[in-house]
């Protein structure tokens, strides 16, 4: 019997305990450990709340947590209920896929004022994070800023401008739409150092700005290229790109009618934050793009009005004890999967947070091909065994996928009209439920 322990519950654990039940059949016993008490992590508390159907890929990993040989332990936290080394003393293979939670900082003045925010913990707050549940976002008039240009950046915008209708069939929690009710958010503004051509924004995500019912997207025709340009992006870019045109072409009366203005800011490098104790405007430098599409400052610079900033510009992997980590990319230092012997990562935490959901199957899926090419026919590890008598002896009681469902159950018995669930956010709540 092999034994494999993986660090984490989202997409990318879940697709390599999936690649190893293919790969081992009966002969494998899969540990999935995570420090939450509930399982799925990026799809429960990354994906947007009002993406409902991209949320449905947890199926297919209840399919696989379900089954005999994989077992989920949650409420366990690697590096404090139990080491990294103590796992590989257990565990025939050790795949660290803890993804990549942590935002990568602001480093310009005024990034540390009241009203700044990254990514990870503004969408954190409104999708129920525990880490985040206390957040209480300060909106102290309403002009937002976004620095991003990827779809992260979009998803903060589209929720910011939302009606309360528009919500309806969403997991956001109660606490994060009726402050966004009460916010009177007036125009977001999505800062981007480069131009339309060098956008991470995909069309559907780019699309669902045209429809919203109280906001109007804008771009300044000027940042467009030539229209004979487009020709040269990939198919996604270009019907990206077509969108961006078609909100250059929105008439200033039909904008006129709504309430939010969404306003796409190109070339345009944000330098510094300012405000008395929290923020009030952002400074930001004009760009162009130099021969290698780099961008460059002109010395140009404005401000814009900002009462709150959401830094969309990347996220890392947190380090763990004892495992190598290349700080300047954000995660575990590792040659296509493996970082020493019996150890791996996998997803963001092997590769940065690049990709989409999907694309950590084929990683999962990779990193168990080199578990196998790796693995002896039988080490003599105990595996959940091991793992078991270390947590009892230390008063630790992890979490069974049985008492997730109750959690899951009682999520759902308390939501409101129209929504799937209302999340607990507080990790005792949820053990209470499962008590």
């Amino acid at each position: 019997m092999r034994h494999i322990a993986i660090v984490g519950s989202g997409p990318a654990g879940y697709y390599t305990a999936e690649a190893a039940q293919k790969k081992f059949g009966d002969g494998v016993s899969v540990d999935i450990i995570d420090r939450l008490p509930v399982p799925f992590g990026l799809i429960r508390f990354g994906v947007a709340p009002d993406h409902q159907s991209i949320k449905g890929v947890a199926r297919r990993y209840e399919k696989v947590a379900l089954t005999d040989n994989v077992r989920f332990v949650g409420n366990v936290t690697v590096g404090e209920d139990i080491s990294v080394a103590e796992l590989q003393a257990a565990y025939d293979a050790v795949v660290l896929a803890t993804g990549a939670p942590n935002d990568r900082k602001l480093n310009i003045p005024g990034a540390e004022l009241e009203g700044v925010y990254g990514s990870a913990e503004f969408v954190g707050w409104y999708n129920g994070h525990p880490d985040h549940a206390d957040l209480g976002p300060a909106l102290a008039g309403g002009h937002v800023a976004i620095i991003g240009n990827g779809n992260v950046a979009l998803d903060v915008a589209r929720i910011l401008s939302k009606t309360q209708d528009e919500f309806v069939g969403s997991d956001i929690v109660a606490r994060a739409l009726e402050w966004l009710m009460a916010a009177k958010t007036e125009q977001v503004t999505i800062l981007g150092r480069r131009g339309p051509h060098q956008i991470a924004m995909t069309p559907k995500e780019l699309g669902e700005l045209g429809r919203l019912e109280k906001a109007a997207p804008y771009v300044d025709l000027s940042d467009l290229p030539e229209e004979g340009a487009d020709a040269l992006l990939e198919p996604g870019m270009r019907k990206s790109v077509t969108h961006l045109r078609e909100f250059a072409a929105i008439p200033e009366s039909y904008r006129a009618e709504k309430d939010i203005r969404i306003e796409f800011d190109f070339f345009a490098s944000p330098k510094a934050i300012e405000g008395d104790g929290k923020t009030e405007r952002i400074i930001v430098e004009r760009t162009e793009l130099d021969s290698e599409l780099r961008s460059v400052g002109t010395g140009e610079t404005y401000s814009i009005p900002a009462h709150m900033v959401v830094t969309c510009i990347g996220y890392q992997t947190p380090p763990i004890e004892g495992v190598p980590f290349e700080h300047g990319r954000g995660r575990f230092a590792n040659d296509e999967g493996r970082i020493l012997p019996g150890l791996y990562c996998v997803g963001w935490a092997r590769r940065g947070p690049t990709g989409t959901i999907g694309t950590n199957r084929p990683d999962g899926y990779g990193v168990v091909d080199l578990v196998a090419e790796d693995l002896a026919e039988d080490s003599g590890k105990k595996g959940r065994e091991a793992l078991d008598d270390l947590l009892a002896e230390r008063g630790v009681k992890p979490v069974t996928f049985a008492d997730w469902k109750k959690i899951e159950e009682a999520e759902a018995a308390r939501a409101r009209d129209g929504s799937p669930r209302e999340k607990f956010v507080k990790i005792e709540e949820m053990l209470e439920i499962m008590r």
